[in-house]
């Protein structure tokens, strides 16, 4: 296990148990959206630490929303938040971004996670794929990590395209040093298919469904990965990619 993503739930009282996209864009323009965020990355770090004291090292991802992001004093905010878990070490705390989000103000963002890393703290570019990909931006951000947004990944059996974007986003990740994680990783064949591309690292219910942070570190200890993705052949070759797409073309026409 490399590690974690932070997904925050509401627990409504009427509606019960609450997703973020049901309530974050409510909040995306309001200063509600800064308050939340900086709650996210202390609950976070305080969620680390209690880690730690059991012996475990579990790197936490959190989303940062444009908003935030854009605050005057982010990194002086961050760097208030570290110091309140002196036990917890900067580089076990990733930030992600969306495409999206960075490409709003690409000299800013760039320059935060500049100094962000300078600090410590990594960045991860996430739902890569679903903005522009712009080999300019993938260039100037000193991302440590990519995340392939899900829509590729959980239909790519579904839309040869979708697993032709997703080669091509694997190959550009690559030659620019960028570790990839592939999102939306739902069953064992999607494991596979993304091994035989060349993708070692996913996240997805493949893997595991969102659990409460009190159940993670019982499970990080039994879990193992699908014996089938262990007997595995070759990375895909061009020909075997193209081999593949014919065959899914083939399929959706029966």
């Amino acid at each position: 296990m490399l590690g974690a993503e932070a997904l925050i739930r509401w627990q409504h009282p009427e509606k019960g148990l609450l997703p973020p996209a049901v309530f974050l864009p409510t909040i995306a323009d309001h200063p509600l959206a800064i308050a939340v965020g900086e709650w996210m990355i202390d609950a976070a770090l305080e969620q680390i630490g209690r880690w730690n004291a059991l012996g475990l090292s579990i790197p936490v991802s959190v989303n940062v929303g444009a908003r935030h992001l854009q605050q005057a004093n982010f990194v002086e905010r961050l760097r208030a938040l570290l110091a309140k878990h002196p036990s917890v070490r900067p580089c076990e705390l990733d930030l992600e971004v969306q495409e999206t989000s960075a490409l709003k103000g690409l000299p800013r963002v760039a320059q935060l996670i500049d100094a962000c890393r300078e600090i410590g703290v990594s960045f991860s570019l996430d739902d890569f794929g679903s903005g522009y990909s712009s080999l300019t931006y993938l260039k100037r951000l000193s991302v440590s990590q990519i995340k392939i947004d899900q829509s590729f990944v959980r239909n790519m059996f579904d839309d040869p395209g979708k697993l032709a974007i997703l080669d091509a986003v694997l190959g550009l990740a690559t030659a620019f040093g960028r570790l990839v994680i592939a999102n939306g990783m739902e069953t064992v064949p999607h494991g596979e298919m993304l091994l035989r591309l060349g993708c070692e690292h996913a996240q997805g219910y493949g893997i595991a469904p969102p659990m409460p942070a009190d159940e993670l570190a019982r499970w990080s200890l039994a879990w193992r990965p699908d014996p089938a993705w262990a007997r595995l052949p070759a990375v895909l070759s061009r020909d075997d990619l193209l081999e593949q797409l014919q065959t899914l073309l083939q399929q959706r026409r029966q």
